[in-house]
């Protein structure tokens, strides 16, 4: 948890920077579209490595799902420590009543 953290707080730090020096100053002056799709892209990326490719690229795979998705969040001035909690709120509750909750 401690990365994740300094990671939001490096991306919180980058979002404002010159793009061209600074990836994460890129996509957030290019916008909330580029950024969801890239997230998009990186996940199905995970999904194919998943399926077909090896341990070494799914991890990676998973690390630009999670750079990419902290980047959004970041953009949407939502804070890990707020999906974590979320996540906490859901512990014990069956994924299946919980998705059930949502539709009603």
């Amino acid at each position: 948890m401690e990365t994740l953290i300094r990671l939001e707080t490096i991306i919180a730090q980058r979002r404002d920077a010159d793009p061209a020096t600074s990836y994460v100053a890129q996509l957030n002056h290019r916008g909330l579209p580029v950024m969801a799709r890239k997230l998009g892209e990186e996940a199905v990326e995970a999904c194919v490595a998943a399926l077909s490719g090896s341990r070494e690229e799914l991890v990676g795979e998973a690390a630009d799902v999670l750079f990419h998705l902290l980047v959004l969040l970041g953009a949407k001035d939502i804070e890990l420590r707020d999906v974590l909690a979320e996540l906490d709120r859901r512990e014990g509750v069956s994924g299946i009543d919980e998705k059930n909750s949502r539709s009603e």
